[in-house]
């Protein structure tokens, strides 16, 4: 008797560590940052999805610029140090857009050159 259950242990032992743990929780996905670029009357538009960090699926030609500058201004697309510098006066209204699960920002500014120095690299693409 006693083999008996010294043997019944010691198949069961075994099958009571094989149990698997709970596995904690997968992180949300990370969605992105839909950023649009569009002309004067939407005659045109363009648009990307930018994530940050970036990964493989970025299209944005610069999306580690664009990241850090977004995260230099702490997420606030008002906060862009841009890249100042002199815009002809010309009035080509372009706006630009940023939707996500973080941001909801829409501006239009009086041409792409201004809308160039106002945000840097996050809209260059």
């Amino acid at each position: 008797m006693r083999v008996r259950a010294a043997l019944a242990a010691a198949v069961l032992l075994p099958l009571g560590a094989a149990v698997p743990a709970v596995a904690a929780p997968a992180p949300a996905p990370d969605r992105g940052i839909l950023l649009t670029v569009s002309g004067s009357g939407n005659t045109w538009i363009r648009g990307l999805v930018l994530h940050c960090p970036p990964g493989p699926e970025d299209h944005h030609p610069d999306a580690a610029g664009a990241c850090a500058a977004l995260e230099e201004a702490g997420g606030d697309f008002d906060a862009l140090a841009g890249d100042p510098r002199p815009c002809t006066h010309e009035y080509d209204p372009v706006t630009v857009t940023a939707r996500g699960e973080a941001a909801d920002w829409k501006r239009t500014f009086p041409s792409a050159c201004a809308m160039d120095a106002a945000t840097g690299p996050v809209f260059r693409f």
